[in-house]
């Protein structure tokens, strides 16, 4: 089946292309070009690639961790409802046979597909952290680091687990890096008390970046740049930014696109309450509480957000000043690099996926198309 989609601007890498138009076949983008002269007709005002949200916990009152088939279909439409094509559904610290339990789920959604947005992997975030910045996650589950232990995981997931998050102190830390950038799973570093030196250790090793850069981590001081100080600065690291203003202040997230415009993910680190009312919910098995859409512990602690990316890039667009195309890469072309997926996804160019939206001018989801399928909102 053949598509054709017109539309008042395109983006590609290369920036907006005015009054162009995509032919699709089947899933594939095979074409983009000028609209011919005196046709009218407009399917779109934007055409941009879909985004990609690789740090899900949950959403639409479910949990990643639920363990229920049916959960992870259900948070596929939902993150497909924000405009987002492909993500990873995020694990939390919880016991090691939960863990496998929703490794198992994931693989078996990766590999049988079904609605919504595509499932790309799976992100463990959790249990291999230090106490000092928990966040939400429960120290009394935090476990050390072996090999044999993360290739059972890798094992469990069928070959799916994407991204691990660690504390990069942690013994064996340096040693486990290597080993699962040699096992094609990427490293993010978080939920940690690292000093800037330990972290530009990990890096050397082959970690990719930041767990939720600024949130359960060392902080910058002028004096001791901490873990923050080592991601903004080394131009390996990939720096994941909450951009609902909650987590980070605006102005502490232009500091962050000023010094590092090309390696920011967008993320929403969602969990169960995004797209709900305020209310009672839980993550990681505690007890959380929603209010004016903001989840906190009882112990005032942020635990996870309510965001959604189409909502987090136009953040970044109204209250930060960064430019469209620039924030619609952060949360589209940004991490499909990161997951080295950037050949089929992330942008859009003849030969790669027609994974796409519609925006209107607010950047508001007018449409979406994952692997060449409209799918109704």
């Amino acid at each position: 089946m053949t598509t054709l989609l017109r539309a008042r601007r395109v983006l590609t890498e290369q920036g907006w292309l005015d009054n162009h138009q995509l032919l699709i076949d089947n899933e594939t983008i095979v074409a983009i070009e000028p609209i011919p002269a005196g046709t009218m007709a407009r399917d779109a005002e934007l055409l941009c690639p879909a985004y990609i949200d690789i740090h899900v916990h949950g959403g639409d009152g479910v949990d990643v961790m639920d363990d229920d088939p049916g959960v992870l279909d259900r948070l596929a439409m939902h993150k497909a409802r924000e405009g987002v094509g492909g993500w990873l559904p995020t694990t939390v610290t919880a016991p090691l046979e939960d863990i496998e339990r929703a490794l198992r789920r994931i693989s078996q959604r990766y590999y049988r597909g079904g609605p919504g947005a595509s499932v790309l992997g799976s992100y463990l975030e959790g249990p291999y952290f230090t106490p000092q910045n928990k966040g939400a996650h429960p120290p009394e589950l935090f476990r050390e680091l072996n090999i044999p232990e993360l290739d059972r995981l890798i094992e469990v997931s069928q070959n799916t687990l994407r991204v691990v998050a660690l504390a990069p102190e942690k013994p064996e830390a340096l040693q486990m890096i290597k080993h699962l950038k040699n096992r094609n799973v990427r490293v993010m570093l978080g939920h940690s008390a690292a000093s800037y030196e330990q972290t530009l250790q990990a890096f050397d090793a082959g970690a990719e970046g930041l767990v939720h850069c600024f949130n359960g981590m060392t902080g910058l001081h002028h004096r001791n740049p901490g873990m923050v100080g080592a991601g903004l600065t080394d131009k390996r690291a990939w720096l994941e930014l909450i951009a609902d203003g909650h987590h980070v202040h605006p102005a502490v997230m232009n500091i962050s696109c000023t010094c590092a415009k090309s390696r920011i993910l967008l993320i929403t680190d969602a969990m169960s309450a995004a797209g709900m009312p305020d209310g009672e919910y839980s993550i990681c098995g505690h007890p959380v509480t929603m209010s004016n859409g903001i989840v906190r512990t009882e112990s005032g602690g942020l635990a996870g957000s309510t965001l959604a990316l189409d909502a987090a890039v136009r953040n970044l667009v109204n209250h930060v000043g960064v430019p469209a195309e620039d924030a619609i890469h952060m949360a589209s072309l940004h991490p499909a690099k990161m997951l080295g997926l950037d050949k089929e996804l992330g942008s859009l160019a003849p030969g790669k996926r027609a994974s796409l939206i519609a925006l209107n001018p607010l950047l508001e989801l007018q449409n979406i198309w994952i692997n060449g399928q409209h799918l109704p909102l």
